[in-house]
């Protein structure tokens, strides 16, 4: 058998590259993996994000139809209120003219030299009582007046509140997107990468594959028996063109033609 030093040049480029080739497909198995792993990580974050922004769209419809179910209420007990108190102060003005008039003519009787006796004092009316009537819509009034201010005073509370949900909603369902913006952008590259890394895989194997054969079938005559000149130059030639064959292979040359 011939020494390492003996072996023709070409086949001890071929063992290098033999011994190359390996390497590169491992790589390429080490990146298609790392690859796939990054895709499925995207894909799983694009859903829950895609989920998350559903749920803020479902949040924020629900606030606002809420908001304004609530604000129309609001605007009704306040038109509510106020007219029944413009009603009851109404109320109040025509009961306190009608006891002054009374009072004005209870007075005026009693000034007759002959006033009946049930007329010792001036009439009041019931307003004079604490428990009277005007004192009765006093009070009301002041409850309508009380009832709108303080219902005015829920609603703008109700409405910042809303209004800082919605800019705070918006804001995370910004950056929600744009992050499964970034991330689909991410995905449809690595799986292009993908693709091309799997065809590289592939195209590499197969020349992988050639040149282990080709390798196989150079691999005898290193260890062959005692031959006759003619016999060597002619399984010289063989050999070499062989060689040339399984070079081309590896250097990814057209073989085709052959």
């Amino acid at each position: 058998m011939e020494n390492a030093t003996s072996i023709p040049t070409p086949i001890r480029r071929m063992k290098i590259k033999r011994r190359r080739r390996p390497s590169s497909v491992e790589l390429l198995h080490a990146e298609i993996d790392e690859l796939e792993a990054s895709i499925t990580k995207l894909t799983e974050d694009i859903t829950e994000l895609t989920d998350a922004v559903a749920e803020l769209d479902a949040a924020m419809a629900k606030a606002t139809n809420l908001r304004n179910a609530e604000k129309a209420k609001n605007q009704d007990t306040i038109a509510d209120a106020e007219g029944a108190q413009v009603a009851v102060a109404q109320a109040l003005t025509v009961l306190k003219e009608f006891y002054a008039k009374a009072a004005e003519a209870t007075a005026l009787i009693q000034q007759q030299p002959e006033a009946p006796a049930v007329f010792d004092e001036p009439y009041k009316g019931m307003g004079a009582e604490s428990g009277g009537v005007v004192g009765m819509l006093e009070v009301i009034e002041s409850d309508f007046a009380r009832l709108a201010a303080d219902t005015d005073a829920a609603e703008t509370a109700a409405k910042q509140e809303y209004d800082t949900f919605m800019q705070d909603s918006k804001v995370d369902k910004t950056a929600k997107s744009s992050s499964i913006e970034h991330k689909s952008a991410k995905k449809q590259d690595e799986s292009q990468t993908l693709t091309q890394k799997k065809a590289d895989l592939e195209g590499t194997q197969k020349e992988l594959d050639a040149a282990l054969a080709y390798f196989d079938k150079l691999k005898p005559s290193c260890v062959g028996e005692a031959e006759s000149y003619e016999d060597r130059v002619a399984r010289r030639k063989e050999e070499i063109e062989s060689l040339q064959e399984a070079l081309k292979i590896l250097n990814g040359e057209d073989v085709s033609s052959m």
